[in-house]
């Protein structure tokens, strides 16, 4: 799909279900490399990302069927150890894959990733962890070499500079198979990493602390194949919740983990937006009118980087003054130019966004700059007066899945086309 056409003013209801995590399930499909046989994994939501990272796969020798939500993923006996630009570019999740490479086969080339355009995400940090495990790093064109020596992985204690996500999950999935125990401190503490250590575990690896600060890793002989399914995602359901609220709807929000949406969740309370948690799942139901807050984003469990957008649209209904400090990424501030020109009133200073409120947005072309930023314009326009027409589409559809079909489903007026021009 090119564009997505937003017919503003419907307050949405009904009830919407979250899907498995893109977070979660995409390193869940890399570990997928490292048992000796298959895996079956449920909830796979249906996202670009998802379908990049089984192409990796099926490149590297993995056998993939997929039925509906359910993968089945059968690893390859000898992986290749390449993986190629044409599939890395397109997703940064892509480099997950060089943890399992390198605990499987000593050995693995990956080019330099892409992914959103949201500021710098270096990879350092990752082969940082790889070196100090014993891989022999080289830099290449574009791309990026590393070989275990005859000893192969040996557990070490392993300091991160900074939390990264990636980065935690990357070692620990290299560590698994490593000889000795690994400890990695200043880990990165995000349900997604406890949700591929459950995975883990169940295949026969034996990690203590996921979830905290710091991870052990013993390494064992071999894993083996099982069932699992992924945790619901925690930054769609937020963008659920903020899409009732700013509409001034009643929505149900089902299979989402209350316990994963807490920054969410406190910030919408303090804005004094009502959000019930029911047997079904978390009920929103917006009003007329929103206090102004201020947010900082940080590592889990602070205020998600990945929600930073999407609230700020609903600061603009806000009464007063609303600051947003982005501390996470440097560039993350690429949608206040496209609300700019809905009607938005917001100032930056540095990595500070001030956002008056409340103003009347309206409809207007916009583009969507990354997946979140679409996500935020898109709620932009379910509040607008007239029509928003949103663009660069296939930058949503990296992470919401079926984005169109649930929004009609709650009575929004939204429509897409192919064509993007």
């Amino acid at each position: 799909m090119g564009k997505l056409y937003i017919r503003g003013g419907r307050p949405l209801s009904g009830t919407v279900r979250i899907s498995g995590s893109k977070n979660a399930v995409l390193p869940i499909i890399a570990a997928c490399l490292l048992p000796t046989s298959p895996c079956t994994l449920h909830d796979i939501p249906d996202l670009a990302d998802v379908h990049t990272i089984c192409l990796v796969l099926q490149h590297l020798g993995a056998q993939i069927k997929r039925n509906g939500t359910t993968l089945e993923i059968v690893p390859p006996i000898k992986p290749n150890t390449e993986a190629p630009y044409e599939f890395v570019r397109q997703m940064r999740a892509s480099f997950l894959v060089m943890g399992p490479l390198l605990a499987r086969s000593g050995l693995a080339a990956i080019s330099l990733p892409g992914g959103c355009a949201i500021g710098s995400r270096p990879v350092d940090l990752h082969l940082k962890g790889f070196n100090m495990l014993g891989a022999h790093i080289e830099h290449g064109y574009g791309s990026i070499r590393a070989e275990i020596g005859i000893g192969g992985l040996q557990g070490k204690h392993i300091y991160l500079d900074f939390p990264s996500v990636g980065a935690t999950e990357n070692i620990i999935m290299a560590a698994v198979l490593a000889k000795g125990q690994t400890v990695i401190e200043n880990a990165a503490e995000e349900p997604e990493i406890v949700d591929l250590a459950n995975f883990l575990d169940a295949m026969g690896a034996n990690i203590k602390g996921a979830g905290t600060k710091e991870v052990k890793i013993t390494g064992v002989r071999e894993l083996h194949g099982v069932t699992h399914t992924v945790i619901p995602d925690r930054i769609e359901a937020g963008t659920y919740l903020i899409a009732g609220a700013i509409t001034g709807g009643n929505i149900l929000i089902k299979n989402v983990i209350a316990d994963h949406v807490k920054p969410v969740l406190a910030k919408l309370f303090e804005m004094g937006i009502a959000v019930y948690e029911e047997y079904e799942g978390l009920r929103v139901i917006g009003r007329k009118h929103y206090n102004a807050v201020d947010v900082k984003t940080m590592p889990y469990p602070g205020f998600p980087t990945d929600m930073q957008p999407q609230i700020m649209a609903l600061m603009t209904c806000a009464k007063g003054t609303s600051i947003i400090t982005e501390t996470v990424f440097e560039n993350r501030f690429m949608h206040i130019s496209e609300l700019k020109r809905m009607g938005a009133l917001i100032k930056t200073v540095g990595r500070n966004a001030v956002i008056q409120g409340p103003v009347t947005l309206s409809g207007a072309p916009v583009k969507a700059t990354d997946l979140r930023a679409g996500a935020a314009l898109v709620l932009a326009g379910l509040c607008s007066k007239g029509i928003t027409e949103v663009s660069n589409v296939h930058h949503i559809e990296r992470g919401y899945e079926h984005f169109l079909e649930k929004l009609q489903n709650l009575g929004a007026d939204i429509w897409g086309s192919d064509l993007d021009i």
